[in-house]
């Protein structure tokens, strides 16, 4: 039987240089869906990379003294590196300067043009360089750009325009049947409160005033706005074209999530959808804008030199350490927050003390009272019937939280059957039970019902730390499994720290 399939794709980062970790949260996140749904056997396809057009990047190349495509080159690898530092198993890096995306969105813009939803026309209003977008007078927050809050500069141009008001009832429609398509709710909200009830205008999709972008092959003075070329990346790398998508891409598409800061919602939630219904094409199942990793509580900002990189972090406390911060501390739909001293709270009282001290506690007293070969002797109460229901009641727990994309919740539900380890530790005293011979077969059941919970922890805990998943499993050495199961039996090696204390007051930033 064939596997269920699973599209997973990254808003591609732009390349106008080196991403925070702020940035990097999203590729972090949108890795342990991914992996996640491996663990559950889906056929998983993630898609991540770089959006390498626009003014914003011919202006940073002229800085440098360097051609658009050599300062891309530069930073798309820069990105790659650090997406690869963070262990996300992404299955292709895809590039908006690869010659045969180019050669789709060209032929993309040209069939958009010749079923009327294009057409040209004359362009006056503000444009936001940053953020590569137009907006009106009227959207203008304190007279400058609503989503970044920079100055915005007049523009008058020849241009083409895409018939986005074509599709405002179509739009209105898909919201008000299918809320599920844009979450969580107050991005939705956003998107119907901001910009449908006031009225769609057509969209401005090329310009004459820069040449970094993919031209339109029937008018050359004009590039395609970078909007359209970027979006189009989820598409054309896996096999679309205008003539008919391959065999790929009948595989993959639908996408099943498009995974996004919430900051760019507008552009895949209002411009996306209407792109693909102007080609005929079935649009992605969801669209979820996550939230933001602030640096205490403040957006990250060069200008407020707040700003923290993920190698940065990872140098200092480890790869699995930073993943799992920004996993469990940004939650559903609101934004989370970093500081040193959070983080250091937390890789102390969840990773070295919750989780590090249980498994090795469990390994040494198993290789203390039984030379290292547990077996299960059954010998249980109702303590022990309470603790065992937790563990395989664990799964489905997990399941649902994950189903929902509340990631943080899903490693919550893992913490706390940890937690409640431990208290089943200090509950059975095993120290105690040891000192008689007649309770040797209760010991090893309690020291048996440990190892299971931290089996079962261990193996969800892939789809978040991989690398102590894995490290977890080698020490009690057992392969993955979601599964409480009463006949093991475990042959232990050697413990190992898996997370340090880190001492605040010694600790140099």
């Amino acid at each position: 039987m064939a596997k269920e399939k699973f599209y997973i794709s990254t808003a591609i980062a732009y390349t106008s240089g080196k991403p925070h970790i702020g940035n990097t949260y999203e590729i972090v996140l949108a890795d342990a869906i991914a992996r996640y749904k491996r663990l559950k056997g889906f056929d998983v396809y993630f898609q991540t990379g770089t959006d390498e057009h626009g003014l914003k990047i011919e202006q940073k190349a002229k800085e440098k003294g360097v051609t658009p495509q050599e300062y891309v080159d530069e930073v798309a690898g820069i990105i790659k590196d650090i997406w690869d530092l963070m262990n996300t198993s992404y299955d292709r890096f895809v590039r908006t300067t690869d010659k045969r995306h180019e050669e789709v969105v060209k032929h993309m813009f040209k069939a958009m043009y010749e079923n009327g939803d294009i057409y040209k026309d004359k362009y006056e209003g503000l444009y936001c360089v940053p953020c590569e977008s137009f907006w009106t007078e009227s959207q203008l927050v304190d007279g400058k750009c609503p989503d970044c809050g920079r100055d915005v500069v007049k523009q008058s141009e020849e241009a083409y325009f895409f018939k986005l008001s074509k599709y405002q009832d179509r739009l209105e429609k898909l919201f008000e049947e299918h809320p599920e398509f844009v979450e969580p709710d107050a991005r939705r909200n956003e998107m119907v409160n901001n910009f449908l009830k006031p009225g769609l205008k057509d969209l401005c999709v090329s310009r004459t005033s820069i040449k970094w972008g993919i031209p339109v092959d029937f008018d050359p003075g004009h590039v395609v706005y970078v909007w359209l070329d970027a979006l189009s990346n989820y598409i054309t790398n896996i096999g679309y074209d205008v003539d008919g998508g391959n065999e790929e891409f009948k595989k993959w598409w639908p996408c099943d999530i498009h995974l996004i800061g919430k900051d760019i919602i507008r552009f895949h939630s209002i411009y996306w959808p209407c792109f693909l219904w102007s080609l005929g094409i079935e649009l992605p199942k969801k669209i979820f804008g996550h939230p933001w990793l602030l640096t205490n509580s403040d957006k990250m900002s060069k200008s407020l030199g707040n700003v923290i990189y993920a190698d940065d972090l990872v140098n200092k406390f480890g790869v699995d350490a930073v993943r799992f911060y920004v996993l469990h501390e940004i939650p559903f739909s609101s934004d989370g927050n970093l500081s040193y001293e959070l983080l250091i709270d937390r890789i102390n009282s969840e990773l070295a003390n919750t989780l590090g001290n249980l498994v090795q506690r469990t390994i040494s007293m198993g290789n203390k009272y039984f030379d290292g070969k547990v077996t299960n002797k059954g010998i249980n109460d109702d303590l022990d019937n309470e603790f065992i229901h937790l563990i395989k009641d664990l799964d489905a727990r997990v399941e649902e939280k994950m189903n929902t994309y509340h990631i943080s919740d899903a490693i919550t539900c893992i913490f706390d059957v940890l937690r409640a380890s431990n208290k089943y530790i200090d509950d059975t005293t095993p120290w105690v039970l040891a000192k008689d011979e007649n309770l040797k077969d209760r010991l090893e059941t309690v020291i048996y019902n440990l190892l299971e919970s931290i089996k079962v922890c261990g193996s969800l805990l892939e789809a978040f730390i991989p690398d102590t998943s894995k490290e977890i499993l080698r020490q009690i050495n057992t392969n993955s499994s979601f599964e409480y199961v009463s006949d093991n039996t475990y042959e232990l090696n050697e413990p190992k720290v898996l997370f340090q204390r880190i001492d605040k007051d010694k600790f140099e930033i």
